[in-house]
């Protein structure tokens, strides 16, 4: 029986009540529960760490120094452990050189293909670049049609300025009679002098013959000598034809262009043989861009069009530019925009024209000296390059950002990789494309029958893997793509799919959230891959919200019934069904239908006034317009990689922002925004940190500490000791603990064993000094406080208004369960989202405000989604615009005003399918989000009023 259960007894860790459960083997096991329920306290800090334990400590003592071994988790025993992979979200490379590919390992079978099978062409003649032997080019000639006339050529000259007498005088000395020069044939004794400052090309003329049979040596002979003469290439000059090149180095005939032997070590942007000389293989330059530094071409010069050269501290290059504007006759007073493209060009980019420039030397003296202006982006480049000022440095890079590499154009590769082709693409062309588009460029591929036989098994694991990311819904992805631009889900899914391709069995595979980002229509294709895996005799535990995912488990685990110190227990656990029927589980209330989140009983209507975005065409979005009603609830849908994250956080956003606040923020292309008349604050809540160190928290965050310092300052100790409000600050010197300077831990680093961190010897952790922590209010101390839960403290504080009603908006956002002085690293991304949330709830609104959330039900069960609805719905009923980026059916069937993009991902995606009511969008056939929204409001038995 051992066999078929992983059994866990007394499970403690974090807030695990001392649970005993025994999960079955090679089965598709989901956990789910409230937010801070214990889900990944069991999952991850229980079964992982421990088997990653295990196996860390089978390893040698030298081999355990080099891997980062997990700590014992609280627990008793665990059997029947396999060996554990987990496949979190928190795993996404940063590293600029990190893509899809490159994970995926189908960049090193590309490699080792295009070394195989590609065909090296010269990239200025589009010639093809082989290797020929003498029999070789002999047959070549042999099959053009008898009595065919042509020269033999010899190339000894291609491209060189000269009047090359010394070539000419040694041909004479030689015998030869005969040149072509220019395209020209001479008699060697009748060649004219040739222009020295001009480049010219020089043949000789080493036979002249007619195919017939039997001319087979004689042709070798003669290719033999233009061979030996034209250092390894020749020319056959078909008389009212073609030329034919040869060349028995791997070279162009034409240009003399050579490539080094095709080994897959020329196709990495990673290696010295295959990167971009200009970018090192990172295809990407930070670069000058005209645009930051013309913010407003309607201004003029004199009115300060060029931002960085507007007077400061100095008149220099105010001074400079007039001088120029004077020297070329400029009008510094018509608009940046209306000057001729000569004029701009002179500005931005300078001039080789010298002239004379007086300025004021420090001194007060008048100088005058004698340049070439060098241009606005020019010197904006070198004073970001030169400068020995980092003040300088910081300045000049706000009007920079990363373009493509003018030299390999972003793919990142050397001119010798990106000549080599396979069926017209190189490989950086390949990897270019998204997932989709190279399934169908690699089943279409027409190769000679020996290469044929060299590609078919690289091709089988190329389009294996390919289908892998299909399969988990990541087809609109391209292969170029930096790991570090993914979202957590996106970057799961790859891994997700790399493991497949592994085809392990008998392993234990922990995953979080793979459906994150994900679209309804595409969750069929991820649960059928994790069934896939379970097939090959593989556990897998999946931390999981998505009603479809759990309905489709073997077994389902609820834990609950509360979340954090109301959490920790198994509330229930059987086959969905089982779970269903279970009354205590609030998952299954909502699995079954008994429970669910109420439609509106009123949509608010649309008025005149919009936010319009005109002409949006950056990535995949197709010149589309598209509104969004002032004062209503809109979500932004449509399947993954459909443009949704391109309109509104690159478009939408940065536009507004920039328009609204004049920032340098650079939006994504589109014509026009209307609208931001309407606003005075837009405000952009993500799941980015809301601190970068443990010392920032939810109460410094949201600002609730501020008041509970005051709170402390105001007791009679504090005034009886002089203790003003800094004095209960960690941060700073005075009430902390100097010996922990505040963080109440001190990081232990061990040589074979995980860095240990343990609590602070003089404070015990409680980050404050002696002293302070005498000083109480209702007999707690300010490091009490901190280690309360959000719900301990709203109840803690309930008569301090100010407080209070702080406390009650990270309540309503379903954070009751986190400690106010829980460092902000240990937060999920959606759970900084929430607390950002709660810090804009405080707020006072005057309806002029945007709101613009991405996917803020990450994380989240039914309930806490149920929670977060209601907190947005107070905001737009304040009079502001809300627009979420969304899948989750629950938020869009609530929405005023829905979007719905598509109708696929990637180049099938960027356009507007359906926009409107829930109506609208469920009665456009072509709308995917219709379709699994009226199924799923179906199946709930739900009608829109």
């Amino acid at each position: 029986m051992n066999n078929k259960f992983i059994k866990i007894n007394g499970a403690r860790q974090h807030n695990l009540k001392n649970i005993n459960i025994d999960i079955p083997r090679d089965q598709l096991v989901v956990m789910t529960g409230l937010s801070g329920s214990g889900k990944s306290s069991l999952a991850f800090d229980t079964i992982y760490a421990e088997g990653q334990r295990r196996y860390v400590e089978s390893l040698s003592a030298y081999a355990r120094q080099f891997l980062g071994q997990m700590e014992k988790p609280d627990v008793d025993t665990i059997e029947g452990l396999s060996p554990a992979i987990s496949i979190d979200q928190k795993t996404t490379s940063n590293n600029p050189r990190s893509t899809v590919s490159t994970i995926t390992e189908i960049y090193d079978y590309l490699r080792l293909l295009y070394a195989r099978a590609g065909t090296p062409y010269c990239p200025y003649h589009d010639i093809e670049i082989k290797s020929q032997t003498i029999e070789e080019m002999v047959d070549t000639i042999m099959e053009l049609e008898t009595r065919t006339r042509l020269q033999i050529l010899s190339p000894v000259v291609r491209g060189r300025k000269g009047q090359h007498k010394k070539i000419f005088e040694s041909l004479r000395k030689e015998g030869y009679a005969r040149v072509v020069v220019d395209g020209e044939m001479y008699d060697i004794e009748d060649v004219p002098e040739l222009n020295k400052n001009k480049k010219h090309d020089i043949d000789i003329v080493i036979d002249r013959i007619g195919v017939k049979p039997g001319i087979e040596a004689r042709l070798s002979d003669s290719l033999q000598i233009a061979l030996e003469k034209g250092e390894g290439n020749a020319v056959a000059n078909v008389i009212d034809g073609e030329d034919i090149h040869f060349s028995e180095n791997f070279s162009c005939p034409e240009c003399g262009f050579t490539i080094s032997e095709l080994e897959p070590r020329l196709f990495s942007f990673n290696s010295p043989f295959g990167a971009c000389p200009t970018c090192d293989g990172l295809g990407k330059k930070w670069s000058v861009d005209a645009s930051l530094v013309i913010p407003d071409d309607t201004l003029s010069l004199n009115d300060g069009a060029i931002l960085p050269w507007r007077p400061i501290s100095s008149d220099y290059y105010p001074n400079l530019l007039k001088q120029v504007a004077e020297h070329f006759n400029i009008d510094m007073d018509q608009p940046f925009k209306d000057l001729s493209k000569e004029e701009q060009d002179i500005i931005l980019k300078g001039s080789t024209d010298y002239l004379d420039v007086t300025f004021t030397q420090r001194n007060g003296a008048q100088r005058t000296r004698t340049i070439q202006f060098e241009g606005v982006l020019n010197n904006i480049e070198r004073r970001y390059q030169d400068s020995p000022s980092e003040y300088t440095r910081e300045q000049m890079a706000q009007y920079m950002r990363e373009t493509d590499c003018s030299t390999c154009h972003g793919y990142r590769l050397n001119i010798e990789a990106r000549s080599v082709k396979i069926n017209k693409r190189h490989i950086g062309e390949a990897v270019d494309q998204s997932v989709n588009d190279a399934l169908q460029f690699f089943n279409d591929l027409h190769l000679s029958e020996k290469n044929q036989a060299i590609a078919t098994p690289i091709l089988k694991e190329i389009n294996d893997r390919l289908t892998f990311l299909r399969n988990v819904g990541l087809g609109y992805l391209t292969l170029n793509r930096r790991s570090g631009t993914l979202s957590g889900g996106e970057a799961q899914r790859i891994r997700l799919a790399t493991q497949i391709g592994s085809m392990l069995s008998g392993v234990l595979y922990i995953l979080d959230e793979p459906s994150i980002g994900l679209h309804q229509r595409d969750n069929d294709k991820l649960i059928a891959t994790l069934k896939e895996m379970r097939d090959l005799g593989n556990t897998l535990i999946v931390v999981e919200h998505d009603e479809d995912t759990m309905i489709a488990s073997d077994y389902l685990i609820d834990i609950g019934p509360g979340a954090g110190e109301n959490g920790g227990e198994i509330v229930a656990a059987g086959t969905p069904k089982e779970v269903m029927n279970n009354d205590a589980s609030i998952t299954g209330q909502y699995l079954s239908g008994k429970k669910e989140i109420p439609l509106p009983e009123n949509y608010r209507k649309q008025t005149t006034k919009k936010f319009r975005v005109k002409g949006a065409k950056e990535n995949n979005l197709k010149n589309i317009d598209v509104d969004f009603p002032h004062g209503l609830l809109n979500v932004v849908t449509g399947v993954s990689g459909s443009g949704k994250s391109t309109l509104v956080n690159e478009i939408l956003y940065k536009g507004l922002h920039k328009e609204l606040y004049k920032s340098k923020l650079v939006p994504g292309k589109f014509k026009k925004i209307e609208g931001a008349e309407y606003l005075d604050k837009i405000i952009d809540i993500d799941q980015s940190p809301i601190g970068r160190t443990p010392r920032s928290n939810p109460a410094t965050y949201t600002g609730v500490f501020d008041d509970i310092r005051d709170v402390f300052a105001e007791t009679n100790e504090a005034k009886v000791r002089g203790y003003k409000k800094g004095r209960f600050s960690f941060n700073v010197k005075g009430g902390r603990c100097e010996a922990c300077k505040g963080d109440g831990i001190l990081k232990i680093e061990m040589h074979f064993l995980p860095d240990v961190f343990v609590p602070c010897e003089v404070c015990h952790g409680k980050r404050y000094n002696r002293e302070t922590l005498e000083v109480k209010y209702k007999d707690k101390n300010i490091s009490d406080v901190l280690e309360m839960t959000v719900e301990e403290a709203a109840k803690f504080f309930e008569n301090i208004p100010k407080i209070s009603r702080k406390l009650e908006t990270l309540l309503d956002v379903g954070l009751g369960y986190v400690k106010l002085g829980q460092p902000a690293t240990t937060l999920s991304g959606g759970e900084a989202q929430r607390v950002k949330l709660a810090s804009e709830l405080q707020k006072r609104s005057n309806g002029k405000t945007l709101y613009i959330l991405d996917e803020p039900t990450t994380g989240l069960h039914s309930e806490d989604i149920r929670k977060l609805i209601k907190v947005i719905q107070r905001l737009v009923d304040n009079g502001d615009t809300v627009v979420i980026i969304e899948h989750n059916l629950d938020v869009i069937k609530v929405a005023d005003h829905i979007i719905d993009l598509g109708p696929e991902g990637g180049d099938g995606g960027g356009e507007v399918v359906a926009h409107g009511t829930i109506e609208d969008i469920m009665e456009t056939k072509e709308s995917h989000t219709g379709y699994h929204l009226k199924k799923w409001l179906n199946r709930n038995h739900q009608e829109v009023k």
